[in-house]
């Protein structure tokens, strides 16, 4: 059997600059080689070099549109690969630069195309507490109910080989919140009811007042809210 080329990826991702870069790409946008310069706080030619290392590792994709050429992760697995990753890494300076761009909004935020953050696991709480949600196999399973519709997720008609409700590791809360369709759903509707508001630039989002109401009404995660550190509250244009 092959041995799996561990060499290449830590290649990859031993420099700071080029960690910053994947930070940049795990909201699940794309950004041009300026905009990544930026954020890693290196020039657009020294990002340039380290974009094509993380292209020639498989982490990261370069699209042109018209005159500009973005880049973005290579796909969900990555995103989990990498939150997996930092829920085992030190809690060192990138960590806290992190968190400082952030602001306050660090506490809820997307990974890729899903919630995180400690309102993500308090989400994932509330749907196992209320039997919703069973964990069980190293999986999350689903049980048929209304509570569903409501956070604005289709159930699948039949079993499928990918797990629907795919659980992932939170980096900062070292507890497990949902990934997979099913946590790309959760996003998704909270996005175009109101219920997150998305800033222009990083993770953080931004849960709304009638997000406060619905969350609550639904699954009872007002006082969860309210315990979050830092958390804005901001009221709906």
């Amino acid at each position: 059997m092959a041995t799996p080329r561990f060499d290449i990826i830590g290649q990859a991702i031993a420099d700071a600059s080029r960690t910053r870069m994947l930070c940049e790409l795990m909201e699940g946008r794309s950004f041009t080689n300026k905009e990544l310069a930026s954020a890693a706080g290196v020039t657009p030619q020294t990002a340039s070099a380290h974009l094509r290392l993380l292209q020639d590792a498989g982490l990261v994709v370069a699209e042109k549109r018209g005159r500009c050429v973005f880049h973005r992760l290579s796909g969900p697995e990555v995103a989990q690969a990498l939150e997996q990753l930092a829920a085992i890494a030190p809690m060192d300076s990138l960590y806290r630069a992190q968190r400082r761009k952030a602001g306050g909004l660090a506490q809820v935020r997307s990974c890729y195309d899903h919630l995180a953050g400690p309102l993500a696991v308090a989400m994932t709480d509330a749907l196992i507490a209320r039997g919703h949600l069973r964990e069980e196999g190293g999986g999350f399973h689903p049980v048929a109910g209304e509570i569903w519709a409501g956070l604005g997720v289709r159930l699948p008609d039949r079993v499928t080989r990918a797990p629907f409700a795919r659980p992932c590791m939170d980096w900062t809360e070292r507890r497990l919140h949902i990934a997979g369709p099913m946590g790309r759903q959760i996003l998704t509707h909270a996005l175009e009811a109101g219920w997150l508001r998305r800033p222009l630039r990083g993770r953080g989002l931004e849960v709304t007042t009638p997000g406060h109401r619905a969350l609550e009404e639904r699954l009872g995660l007002g006082s969860a809210l309210a315990r979050l550190s830092g958390l804005k509250s901001c009221e709906e244009a």
